[in-house]
């Protein structure tokens, strides 16, 4: 094949004598092969299902599905992992989450570099995947709580996503194009075809991914808790899968040798132009018409113009990065919004992580949709609606999405359960005795905080503030009942909720003072805790965890985290006997109370409270901005993508694939940026970032309107102008300029 036909073509100077330095410098393209001598007759390589496509794709392709599973599937819970299983805060888990993203974006110039310069594209992808495979096995071992503490569950995490960004980002320019390798040149439209297939396998890959993963972590229950272990495993299962998916074909692969690393050579001119300008600022030497001219004392022509077209597009890309800084948002911030909302649809009980699954679903509908009607449409209205208009009308789109998710974020706002600041607490009086109790509670200047009376066992979820004057104050409680009147003492401390529960105790009442919880249970899930007002201890046994046990004669248990869901026949034990209790239906990120009060024929009696409130803003509130959002990823990356492509010379596609993954990089720095040092609230942030877009947009709105397109065959229109002269380190400054 092509290794043997090269190793037994005879070793051929490309360099002759005549030959000028314009073409010694000049990269060699598929256009423009150097002759050799003829080669023998190639081997027909199998074809799949008698088509024109390659044998060798359906490896290539299923990889690729294989390694995006792997990825998106283990990015889908990667925010809550950090969140309530590394207990970070909002803004560390959204930063960390960002900066693993960028990382991915950074690293695929890298795996082009070796790729291009050293290893060749088969190889690479090979020795990356072992490596992307080692990140899995890190992150998976960093998931199991019962290895370790939390400091080396935080060196496992970073160790593996560390590995994992390296694993992904290096293969990632080099497994596309190494499918476009096996096409022979004659079969262009169905290597055309292939590129459509490879893009359909990747959002496969992410689309069933993202709806798995949160399953395997919410609905699986590992060491009494959610399974993240099983979440990260099953992706690295399907990554080595893909690894051997695609070492099971190496001996049908076309394997081109490295052809010479393009984006450092570009690099290098750029740097050569700008130091060879600063070099020879003197007035008495002549201008030159453009300032990558000031490199033809070292590189060809040929390269120069094309690095003048790549340059001209590279300057379109400097407003680029804001739009993916509000796309890549979706497995944070958005993830975070969705965890506080109620998933429940009906016919479906959605995680929170699990929204993530309509990005790609959307492309998947709307790339089509946009092609084939919406665009024909405007046409036919005489519209001209040209690829920068579409980007420009994407960054809307997205400002749109933004401040659709403030509204929600404000909505939700309104219903969660506040929190207490600084010198303030909650308390909340339970009320267990047969009468009506009247409460004061006083300060240390005997000040009143707080006058209520509360009814036997009433339900509320109402809770007092109270002002302190110190961070820790003692309170003193007067309650009456009937014609009995008690005196307490309590101490409590700021920003803490407490239940102050009241009980009968002979002909008089007794109470005590319990720290509550305070906050809505994570990722939608349900808290309960039980009052024992039996005379006997009791365990009661919610899941396969240990049983919950309760003190008898008013004991109070701990918070227990279940799943949402009913509960008609809990299991409980007292020392001599068995029952069940029906605790009816939980409810999404709900705190209740429930207090056992008597013993029947019936089984145990409880009396329920709610004391936070459920989730009862629906998770499909988030549609309308997923929507948005997805429309705008469609106008913007494909048509950019698309548009910086035609735009560009042929020898210059890999650089610009750099330069376009590298906006994706520094989009999600200014995330982590923002996240970190912004201070605002969560609404107030959506808000932002869709104003800077919004900024952004007319920058780039100016700057497009003054671009002028260029045709492919101005790129690389031929010159015959005399190469200049050098000698030794000597410049000869008299060359001419040189004509776009």
């Amino acid at each position: 094949m092509l290794e043997e036909r090269e190793s037994k073509e005879p070793a051929m100077n490309p360099f002759q004598k005549n030959e000028s330095k314009e073409t010694l410098f000049s990269p060699v393209s598929t256009e423009e092969m150097l002759p050799g001598p003829p080669s023998p007759p190639k081997k027909s390589t199998p074809k799949l299902f008698g088509s024109s496509y390659p044998l060798s794709i359906a490896f290539i392709v299923v990889n690729e599905f294989c390694e995006r599973f792997s990825y998106y599937g283990m990015k889908a819970v990667l925010t809550l992992y950090f969140l309530y299983f590394l207990h970070w805060n909002e803004d560390t888990s959204t930063s960390v989450y960002h900066a693993f993203s960028s990382l991915c974006y950074f690293t695929p110039i890298l795996g082009a570099a070796i790729a291009d310069s050293w290893l060749g594209k088969f190889k690479t992808i090979i020795y990356l995947s072992l490596v992307y495979v080692l990140g899995h096995v890190f992150k998976s071992l960093g998931a199991i709580p019962i290895l370790g503490g939390k400091m080396l569950h935080t060196i496992l995490s970073l160790v593996g996503l560390s590995l994992i960004a390296l694993g992904t980002g290096g293969i990632k320019p080099c497994v596309a194009a190494f499918g476009g390798d096996q096409f022979e040149e004659e079969h262009a439209e169905a290597r055309t075809r292939y590129f459509s297939v490879f893009y359909l396998s990747i959002n496969a890959g992410s689309l069933i991914s993202t709806f798995i993963t949160p399953m395997l972590r919410g609905d699986v229950k590992c060491f009494g808790e959610d399974c993240y272990a099983l979440a990260f495993g099953i992706p690295g299962l399907l990554m080595v899968l893909a690894l051997v998916v695609f070492a099971m074909g190496s001996k049908m692969y076309r394997k081109p040798p490295p052809e010479g690393n393009i984006v450092a050579q570009v690099t290098k001119c750029i740097w050569f132009a700008i130091c060879n300008r600063f070099r020879n600022r003197s007035e008495d030497i002549p201008k030159r018409q453009h300032w990558l001219d000031w490199a033809a004392e070292k590189y060809p022509k040929h390269l120069i113009l094309d690095v003048k077209a790549l340059t001209r597009i590279l300057f379109l890309y400097i407003p680029l990065p804001m739009f993916w800084a509000l796309l890549d948002q979706q497995g944070s911030r958005w993830t975070l919004q969705a965890n506080k909302m109620n998933g429940d649809l009906g016919f479906f009980v959605l995680q929170p992580d699990q929204m993530q699954v309509l990005n790609p679903f959307l492309v998947l509908v709307f790339i089509p949709l946009f092609d084939l009607v919406i665009y024909r449409l405007i046409s036919k209205c005489g519209v001209n609606f040209s690829s920068l208009r579409k980007m420009a009308v994407g960054m809307i789109l997205a400002c749109l999405a933004f401040a659709v998710a403030a509204l929600v974020e404000i909505k939700i706002n309104g219903m969660i359960h506040p929190q207490p600041a600084s010198q303030e607490i909650f308390l909340q009086v339970l009320n267990l005795a047969d009468g009506e109790i009247e409460v004061t509670v006083r300060g240390n200047r005997n000040n009143p905080l707080l006058v209520e009376s509360i009814s036997s066992f009433q339900n509320t979820t109402h809770y007092s503030k109270l002002h302190l004057e110190t961070k820790s104050q003692d309170l003193h409680f007067h309650l009456k009942y009937n014609n009995s009147s008690v005196h307490n003492e309590y101490s409590v401390e700021e920003k803490n909720c407490y239940q102050l529960v009241v009980h009968e105790d002979g002909e008089s009442i007794s109470s005590m003072l319990v720290k509550d919880t305070g906050i809505k249970p994570a990722n939608g899930m349900t808290a309960i805790r039980f009052i024992n007002t039996l005379h006997k201890d009791m365990n009661i046994s919610l899941d396969a965890d240990a049983p919950l046990s309760v003190g008898k004669d008013y004991g109070v248990s701990e918070y227990r985290t279940v799943l949402r869901g009913k509960y008609p026949a809990v299991h409980c034990e007292t020392e001599d006997n068995v029952f069940s209790l029906n605790l009816g239906q939980l409810d999404f990120g709900t705190t209740y109370l429930f207090v056992i009060t008597n013993i029947t024929n019936r089984g145990l009696q409880a009396w329920k409270a709610e004391d936070i409130p459920a989730n009862k803003l629906s998770i499909a509130w988030q549609l309308p901005q997923y929507v948005l959002v997805t429309a705008a990823e469609v106008m913007f990356s494909v048509t950019g993508l698309e548009f910086s492509y035609s735009q560009a010379p042929s020898s210059m596609k890999s650089v610009l694939q750099a330069a376009w993954l590298l906006t994706v990089a520094v989009g999600n720095i200014i995330v982590l940026v923002v996240a970190q040092f912004s201070g605002l609230v969560q609404w107030a942030e959506f808000v932002l970032f869709s104003c800077l877009l919004l900024v952004v947009c007319l920058i780039f709105s100016v700057m497009g309107y003054y671009y002028v397109p260029l045709k492919s065959e101005g790129i690389h229109e031929a010159t015959d102008k005399p190469t200049p002269h050098i000698q030794g380190n000597m410049i000869n400054l008299e060359t001419k300029n040189t004509r776009l």
